[in-house]
């Protein structure tokens, strides 16, 4: 057989050293590997969460195959990445000094901060400048990023409070939270991550119709349920026939008794209304052998039952003769 020969496609834009890509090699861990090169690819650093759903990992797994990595010197344990600082509950207390001085050094703050003010509609008050300088500063996301960051915070609070409504600079702060822990750093990330949002957004819809409700919005328990189902990846289309059997059997929209399908079905890794199809056709056919069965146990006790009648028969006739 010919040893056949491959060659990457496009340029290589990713530098391994030789001594890791060795060490790699030598590790012989398929994770290890991702997730090696998971970390050069996001600037050296990752969290477990997303390093996990990136590479399609469980937690468990990714925590031991970086501890694999350390062993072997390939990451390094108990250090802090200086470019990606840890976020605090609160962004520090800047003077109006230090911005000053720090945005003489470079536009950058600048420009978001008069493009910030033109979305917005007004001129930001002190405390609310120190806000968007600690997203700037202290998160370090780009300008790009935090651009695109605050257009979506305008687009949602117009969105839930009508064409005059204006975001918070604290709700914007939490949001920016929100995109750094997600390692939302680039425009490509960010308009990804704003994409789920927007179909997320638009299955909730979807289920409110499923579910009939009308002329309000959800109630927060009501909201948590949906998010939830959601989250552990079920599609409208399961959702809707999970509520159909809810309705057949209680004869309204129980929320707990239709949580506990969809939990059920979770269990089962039955997320589409493919799987649950699938997983009724299962079900039925193994119940269908268990009767089966049953009857043929049944028959065959009835069988021995017949023939120990016969056998006592023949014993009585024998004993009388």
């Amino acid at each position: 057989m010919d040893d056949k020969k491959f060659t990457i496609s496009g340029m290589a834009s990713l530098a391994v050293p030789l001594d890791d890509a060795d060490r790699l090699l030598d590790l012989s861990d398929g994770t290890a590997a991702l997730l090696y090169l998971y970390a050069l690819r996001n600037g050296g650093s990752f969290s477990l969460k997303n390093a996990a759903i990136k590479l399609g990992r469980t937690e468990n797994e990714i925590r031991s195959a970086a501890e694999l990595l350390n062993k072997s010197g390939l990451f390094k344990s108990g250090g802090q990445d200086r470019s990606t600082p840890p976020p605090a509950d609160e962004l520090p207390e800047y003077t109006s000094k230090e911005i000053a001085a720090r945005s003489e050094e470079s536009g950058e703050f600048e420009a978001i901060l008069k493009e910030t003010e033109r979305l917005m509609g007004h001129t930001l008050t002190g405390a609310d400048m120190r806000l968007l300088f600690g997203i700037y500063d202290h998160l370090r996301l780009p300008a790009e990023v935090i651009l695109m960051l605050i257009n979506h915070c305008e687009e949602e609070a117009k969105r839930r409070f009508g064409p005059s409504g204006l975001p918070s600079m604290r709700s914007i702060e939490k949001e920016a939270y929100i995109w750094f822990n997600r390692e939302i750093l680039t425009l490509e990330r960010a308009e990804e991550y704003l994409q789920q949002k927007r179909r997320r957004a638009s299955d909730a819809e979807d289920i409110k119709a499923i579910l009939q409700i009308s002329g309000r919005n959800y109630s927060t328990t009501e909201r948590k349920y949906v998010e939830g189902w959601l989250d552990m990846g079920f599609t409208p289309e399961a959702i809707a026939i999970a509520y159909d059997r809810t309705v057949v059997k209680t004869g309204s929209l129980v929320w707990k008794y239709m949580n506990s399908i969809l939990l059920s079905w979770h269990e089962k890794g039955l997320y589409t209304a493919e799987q649950v199809e699938e997983g009724d056709i299962r079900t039925a056919s193994k119940k269908t052998v268990s009767q089966a069965a049953a009857q043929g146990a049944s028959s065959n006790v009835r069988d021995d039952s017949e023939l120990m009648r016969k056998i006592l028969s023949k014993t009585k006739s024998a004993d009388k003769g």
